[in-house]
């Protein structure tokens, strides 16, 4: 069952209506150097604490200090800490003895063959991977909604080598969801600007997106026939 990660929740009734529709996860952006959705530290603990289980909640953050992750993650009371920029060697091994019972996620911005060396690499110590369409090498650094598409092929390449989960973020919408699923089989999907309307979820878009995720299961299921 491919499930579905709702990012840049901004509201406790974000948090719901996206709950109510389907989504196994949300996401909540802290400081970046760019891109959209970026609340409080303090919104995203209030929004994390009405969130009942089993339901994920993702703090993406910039940071990569191994002491400054840990603070924000208390600050912030979620259950699994994405990492939007690479981290020093070792710090995955410090978090996990720190946060006990705290999933750790390693975004991999999948630019170029090297990528899937990376995420490979990646995968032997992180709890799951996410794919996205940033870029850390750029002046301003993208580490995520940048609303774009990147190379499927690379994606599913990634997906076959990893020994974790991966989830398939950048550019996903209703129109292209079922194709997306079909072509990576990621064990997830994460999106931001794909079902929003003037920075703010649309359930509409929501429902919508999240149908053609349940026909894309379907046909998982049957062979992709």
């Amino acid at each position: 069952m491919t499930r579905v990660k709702v990012c840049c929740i901004s509201s406790i009734e974000e948090a719901r209506t996206a709950i109510r529709l389907g989504a196994s996860a949300l996401g909540f952006v802290s400081e970046m150097p760019s891109g959209p959705g970026v609340i409080s530290e303090a919104l995203i603990a209030r929004i994390a604490a009405t969130v009942p289980p089993p339901i994920a909640t993702f703090l993406l953050t910039s940071r990569t200090d191994a002491a400054e992750i840990i603070a924000q993650q208390r600050r912030c009371g979620v259950n699994t800490i994405q990492f939007c920029d690479f981290l020093p060697a070792g710090t995955l091994t410090t978090l996990r003895k720190a946060l006990p019972g705290v999933s750790l996620v390693q975004v991999i911005h999948v630019l170029d063959a090297a990528s899937v060396e990376e995420a490979e690499e990646a995968s032997h110590q992180a709890d799951a991977l996410l794919l996205d369409s940033g870029n850390q090498l750029l002046p301003i650094k993208e580490l995520g909604g940048t609303g774009r598409i990147h190379d499927w092929t690379l994606s599913a390449e990634i997906v076959k080598k990893s020994s974790v989960p991966v989830f398939l973020a950048g550019g996903l919408n209703a129109e292209n969801v079922a194709d997306a699923i079909r072509a990576v089989r990621p064990f997830g999907v994460d999106l931001c600007s794909g079902v929003r309307t003037k920075g703010r979820l649309d359930e509409a878009k929501l429902e919508n997106f999240m149908a053609k995720v349940l026909c894309a299961r379907a046909s998982h299921a049957s062979g992709f026939q």
